[in-house]
């Protein structure tokens, strides 16, 4: 028996013909011969929510969320299709989410494996309740420590202050985002500007890669080890910063350098 959230969601995903599990920007995904009926996220870009978007029916989207707006609401990006936010943390009964689910794989099963379903999974509600960690994975001590040296280091910059942007921290120089730190695909990453041109050479040292949404603007993406290099944290940090800081911010910075 399923004894907390991520475990009930699988057993109930993976209860129906052909279904399988992939990730999908680090979250649990599940789909059947290739297409999508159901995701799991836990603080998607700091919402605070555990939650299943569901591929829902025609009509239910707009049932629900109008009916019972504790426990439903519309998603980001798949909501204008449909979709349905389903909360999994507010006494929902887990029958209905089986049954919610259900609806969500046969809309886009075929038939003839909509007549292989069987009885529905008996879900046990889940006894333990999501950590903090699990609520926000970037506030794990061990992560926190990791974090610690470059947000020391940019808050020591002319003009600098952290502001949570999608859950995560970032850091601004002004009101110009230089540098962020979030979780990809269970990583720890850190964020850069480097430029266009110069992002094929950083790519070929495989902690590197080129990142969705804020790629082709220059960006850069430096997957973070459990030793991450100091010296060359704080030099692409360095370098972000300088691209976007204001003249004043650079004369302060020039006049006293960091240590």
């Amino acid at each position: 028996m399923a004894n907390d959230i991520p475990s009930a969601v699988r057993e109930i995903c993976l209860s129906f013909p052909e279904a399988e599990e992939y990730l999908s920007h680090g979250a649990p995904n599940f789909r059947v011969r290739g297409r999508p009926f159901a995701s799991y996220l836990v603080n998607h870009h700091g919402d605070g929510r555990i939650a299943l978007w569901l591929g829902s029916p025609a009509g239910a989207q707009e049932h629900h969320v109008g009916h019972e707006p504790a426990y439903f609401f519309i998603p980001p990006y798949v909501g204008k299709s449909g979709w349905l936010g389903v909360h999994l943390d507010k006494g929902l009964d887990w029958k209905r989410i089986v049954g919610l689910v259900r609806e969500a794989y046969e809309r886009v099963a075929p038939p003839p494996l909509i007549k292989q379903i069987g009885k529905p999974p008996v879900i046990v509600p889940p006894e333990r309740a999501p950590s903090a960690e699990e609520r926000d994975p970037l506030s794990a001590p061990a992560l926190q420590k990791l974090i610690r040296p470059l947000r020391e280091f940019c808050l020591s910059l002319p003009e600098v202050t952290e502001d949570p942007r999608f859950g995560a921290p970032s850091w601004q120089a002004g009101k110009r985002t230089f540098a962020n730190a979030y979780r990809y695909d269970e990583n720890l990453t850190f964020g850069f500007w480097v430029g266009v041109e110069q992002q094929g050479l950083y790519t070929v040292d495989q902690r590197y890669s080129i990142p969705p949404y804020m790629g082709h603007n220059g960006w850069i993406a430096l997957k973070v080890g459990a030793k991450p290099n100091a010296k060359e944290i704080r030099s692409l940090a360095l370098h972000s910063y300088r691209h976007f800081a204001l003249k004043r911010m650079l004369a302060k910075l020039d006049a006293t350098p960091p240590a």
